[in-house]
């Protein structure tokens, strides 16, 4: 339990911290045999990460502002006591604020800041953690949060790349379902009711199509209920251990799919186990700590296994091999490094190549499927749109006989 004392010294200085205890009795007596004077003591509420049922992130981009601006003030000589509560001042985001207060008091009152962001380690990475504790034991604390901000900002410029290449053919399946949507609930339903005084039995192809508008409209709150709860169903499921366990596998093992995920996923590992290398963090201990850092909970598992065979003696890239789930580029590369004691620097271009390879993977993803999104969007579309049309041209071709 955290409490929130102001004391009074025997040379008559008041003095306000954060201190940790188990009771309120316990850190009393402690203080009292400090020679302190309590003048208050209250326990502080745990911190709150959720408001409303909804969990409070901090955003990536606030976040590595303030390591860079925190780098800089250490750099330039400034105590770090003095800095944090110069910094906190700033923030405008209430979460990160709370956060960083609580950060305040707890090096004010003499703990280490990696200690004191770990309390909070749901809400940063484990690798920003021990890039603190790193660089508190190297004496370099402002070099070791430059080069933090510095992965952090080369992850997220792969991902952003990724995911804007992608944008483009959510775009297109977006418009056609909506397409197909409007013409299955509005437009057919007109077409409908006007064939509904025809005499003659319509068309295979056009009974199909209007039959299955008839069902989508009448039933349309009971299907968009069942999607909804189907994707609700999905997301519980996914989130189970041995669920996701199982889910995670199986991404890897999808065609094409599968092999550029586990590239992403051996950069990510890569660029986390170099920048944790350079911090001077023993090997076993950044494993430990990629283990944790990594999304996907096969690849994490496994990883877990190689940390244990490297814990006990055996090199890291036999460990690697010998559990076979990393590509053998990446694996070679990593005994190469060993071998030549430049294991970080061959992290480091392990982590450049596949990026490099990913983004072409996926430009090349790209390029076919777009065509083939256009392809199939005007194939369902030209299907109905005959469908529809087919009784008016049997008719025409009745009225012109």
């Amino acid at each position: 339990m955290e409490f929130r004392c102001r004391l009074g010294t025997a040379a008559g200085e008041i003095v306000e911290g954060v201190y940790v205890a188990d009771s309120e009795a316990r850190l009393r007596r402690e203080l009292e045999e400090k020679g302190m004077y309590v003048l208050s003591l209250q326990r502080r509420a745990a911190l709150s990460l959720s408001m409303g049922g909804r969990r409070q992130k901090i955003k990536r981009q606030e976040f590595l502002v303030f390591n860079q601006e925190l780098a800089t003030l250490l750099k330039a000589g400034m105590p770090l006591v003095q800095s944090l509560d110069i910094l906190r001042q700033r923030v405008v985001n209430p979460t990160f604020k709370t956060v960083l207060d609580s950060v305040h008091d707890r090096v004010r009152s003499g703990s280490a800041l990696s200690d004191a962001f770990g309390e909070h380690h749901s809400l940063f990475p484990a690798v920003y953690s021990a890039s603190l504790l790193a660089g508190e034991r190297s004496g370099n604390l402002d070099a070791v949060i430059r080069r933090y901000v510095t992965y952090e900002k080369i992850v997220g410029a792969v991902m952003r790349r990724t995911l804007s290449a992608l944008i483009y053919p959510a775009i297109l399946v977006t418009m056609m379902i909506l397409l197909v949507g409007i013409i299955v609930v509005k437009v057919v339903p007109a077409f409908s009711d006007f064939y509904a005084n025809f005499d003659r039995e319509l068309p295979l192809s056009t009974r199909i199509v209007v039959g299955l508008s008839d069902f989508v409209v009448s039933n349309i709150v009971f299907i968009i209920a069942g999607v909804i709860g189907l994707g609700v169903a999905v997301v519980y499921w996914s989130r189970q251990p041995a669920q996701r366990h199982r889910l995670d596998k199986w991404l890897l093992e999808i065609p094409w799919a599968g092999e550029t995920a586990r590239k992403f996923f051996t950069s990510q590992l890569a660029r986390t186990l170099a920048t944790l290398l350079g911090g001077g963090i023993p090997l076993v201990n950044a494993l430990e700590i990629c283990v944790r850092s990594i999304s996907n909970q096969h690849l994490a598992l496994e990883l877990d296994r190689v940390r244990v065979r490297v814990q006990e003696g055996q090199g890291f890239a036999a460990a690697l091999r010998e559990r076979n789930i990393f590509p053998d580029v990446a694996v070679k590369m990593v005994e190469v490094g060993e071998s030549t004691g430049a294991l970080q620097e061959m992290l480091n271009s392990l982590a450049e190549f596949y990026d490099e390879e990913i983004e072409t993977e996926v430009g090349r993803f790209i390029t076919l499927v777009e065509p083939v999104i256009l392809v199939v969007m005007g194939i369902v579309i030209a299907i109905v749109v005959l469908a529809l049309y087919m009784p008016l041209f049997e008719l025409t071709s009745v009225v012109g006989a």
